[in-house]
């Protein structure tokens, strides 16, 4: 009898190494999963060895296969998916240069305020790119390597991103997907290619990036010893993938327009896919190009999301082990609070914003504090704030042309139904949870690579698997009550923005 074949999504994540394998059904025959260390240099700054992912790599696949092969199954196409923007930097003889620069590292800013100056500004830098130079973006890593390492720099003879890194020692061959690129800053999103304006701007040359495939595009195959290593066939292809917070999205099974993906965890994303290419004139939001060919990715970053409720309950942890605090006693206070907190906003920039707002030195806080507020106030005015600030990203997706039917949640946060109920009323759309889609990037980059290869011939047939686990209805007084809130909450940012000038001058004296 033949055997079954399945595809290999593998996904190189800020803390781990995922690897899945995925049956013509759409569902996971197969997964394993390899931690690594993050290195914290100094504030602010976040590093790994890219050696330690393929060492991850390794193990993961190996484990994969060794399962497939007592099912009976084989892999026939593999896809590759990772944490975006990182900067991974190689020597003429192809070795690893320096520890790779990731997404989350913040030392380049004063080096992106320089790339975009030299480009001409940030109209001009919108226009070649169609997103605002930001600090998680690769292009400003690279110029600080150029200024902070010269040693460094004028040995770099390739750069990649961390999925593609893995790309390079699986198949020999230089190449990214379109959604990675597009998280670069180097990246022309409308016409799909290098902005020569950019990598002038960042002090580069064109041969120094890898090629760039669609996502369901075969980028190479496995070497012979990789392949050996692995259990697998020579001449399995390798395909695109995608970076993961785009093919995050695909994973949710949102390849069209008119479904929006909410994902509820330390930060919040608010996304979606697009037949056209906005015009993200204001930058609020990040265009990349999407995994399925001719369709475009839209997406707005809040920093904090449920990560405000964890910050709460960890500082009332402070008042020892005896105080009870969980997080269903809290959301259990919030729930018996009633809607809008009696009148407490709370800001949810903990950690700065992203969007709907640029704002790296913005603050967090409560606004019409009482002493008539108890703890269950604070809490619903948490979650509130965080699903209040989604909102307003959905709002900026709407004023692009993006179309939405309904929500689509994922991340730790939607355990509880409290938080997707809040979301319903306050964006006034049904949301639903799906099952089958939980493996997150490596699930992604498998029916990527599964619907490039033939496995199925479409995304739909794909996620056919993909079903409505729950379904959360607005209520009608509950969604017209928060339009007043979402209208006050909305005009928070433009009224504290002098205060958060003062405060960030005073921590700075401080």
């Amino acid at each position: 009898m033949a055997a079954t074949s399945v595809s290999l999504g593998i996904d190189i994540g800020t803390s781990s190494c995922k690897a899945v394998a995925v049956g013509p059904d759409g569902s996971v025959v197969a997964a394993a999963s390899a931690d690594y260390p993050l290195y914290t240099p100094g504030h602010g700054r976040s590093e790994q060895d890219p050696e330690d992912w393929w060492t991850a790599a390794n193990q993961c696949v190996r484990q994969v296969t060794r399962a497939l092969s007592a099912e009976g199954a084989e892999v026939t196409a593999v896809g590759l998916s990772g944490q975006m923007h990182g900067l991974v930097a190689l020597d003429s003889d192809n070795k690893v240069i320096r520890r790779a620069i990731l997404w989350n590292d913040q030392r380049c800013d004063p080096e992106c305020t320089a790339i975009t100056e030299k480009a001409g500004g940030i109209e001009r830098v919108i226009e070649a790119t169609n997103n605002r130079l930001i600090t998680g973006f690769t292009a400003g890593k690279i110029r600080w390597v150029r200024d902070y390492e010269p040693e460094n720099f004028a040995r770099l003879a390739k750069v990649l991103n961390p999925k593609d890194y893995l790309r390079f020692r699986m198949t020999g061959v230089f190449a990214t997907d379109v959604s990675d690129a597009s998280g670069t800053g180097l990246y022309d999103v409308a016409a799909r290619r290098w902005s020569e304006l950019m990598l002038e701007a960042t002090g580069i040359r064109a041969e120094m990036l890898p090629q760039v495939a669609e996502s369901t595009d075969v980028t190479g195959t496995l070497l012979p010893q990789v392949a050996r290593d692995w259990n697998v066939s020579s001449d399995v292809p390798v395909f695109g993938g995608g970076g993961d917070a785009v093919i995050q999205t695909l994973s949710m099974g949102i390849t069209r327009p008119g479904d929006i993906g909410v994902t509820l965890g330390t930060a919040g994303i608010v996304a979606a896919a697009s037949d056209f290419c906005p015009d993200n004139k204001q930058g609020k939001v990040q265009v990349s190009c999407y995994n399925r060919p001719g369709y475009w990715h839209v997406m707005g970053v809040s920093l904090t999301a449920a990560g405000a409720l964890q910050w709460l309950a960890d500082t009332l942890q402070e008042l020892g082990p005896d105080a009870g605090i969980s997080f269903s006693k809290l959301v259990g206070l919030a729930r018996n609070t009633p809607p809008g907190a009696d009148g407490l906003l709370f800001v949810p920039y903990l950690a700065g914003e992203r969007s709907p707002h640029y704002a790296p030195s913005a603050s967090a806080g409560w606004v019409g504090l009482t002493r008539m507020h108890r703890l269950g106030h604070l809490v619903r005015s948490v979650i509130e704030g965080t699903v209040l600030n989604m909102r307003e990203i959905l709002e900026t997706l709407q004023d692009l042309g993006i179309t939405c039917e309904r929500i689509i949640a994922s991340g730790g946060a939607t355990r509880e139904p409290f938080w997707l109920q809040t979301m319903a009323d306050i964006f006034g759309r049904e949301v639903v949870t799906l099952t089958g889609c939980a493996e997150g990037g490596a699930y992604g980059a498998a029916i990527t690579a599964g619907v490039g290869a033939g496995n199925w011939d479409s995304f739909d047939e794909a996620f056919a698997n993909l079903r409505v686990d729950a379904s959360y209805q607005p209520d009608p007084a509950n969604h017209q009550f928060y339009l007043g809130v979402f209208e006050g909450h909305r005009r928070l940012f433009q009224d504290l923005t002098e205060v958060y000038k003062d405060v960030e001058l005073a921590r700075k004296n401080g």
